[in-house]
């Protein structure tokens, strides 16, 4: 009996705790080309789990990244810090050019309200 009203009380704190997806912060960003829609593909595949939409996760934010181009791409290649570095057999250049115009669309876009970059 005592398990029952145990695992009972264990559904009811559990179903009490569900997630609900709140409203976007901001607008989705407009992909008008088959070129940055490959870079967010390969941006959601290599990058989304520590830069969620760049923004800060795991890991920095992205979108706010002063550094120039030829820095985050060298950056990609040798890794830094606990970032893994990204080969070209896993990302050749041509999909690390994708993926950074990808990220420089994200720079771009504004800011969630009552952030700033």
């Amino acid at each position: 009996m005592r398990t029952v009203i145990v695992a009972a009380l264990m559904l009811a704190l559990c179903a009490g705790c569900s997630a609900r997806r709140g409203e976007p912060v901001s607008e989705p960003l407009k992909i008008d080309n088959a070129k940055l829609a490959r870079g967010e593909r390969g941006f959601m595949a290599h990058c989304n789990k520590c830069h969620p939409g760049g923004e800060k996760g795991l890991a920095f934010a992205l979108n706010n990244k002063p550094l120039p181009g030829f820095m985050i791409k060298a950056q990609v290649r040798a890794g830094a810090g606990a970032m893994p570095a990204f080969s070209r057999e896993l990302i050749t250049g041509e999909e690390l050019d994708e993926m950074l115009e990808y990220v420089t669309l994200l720079r771009s876009s504004p800011p969630p309200p009552g952030e700033n970059r």
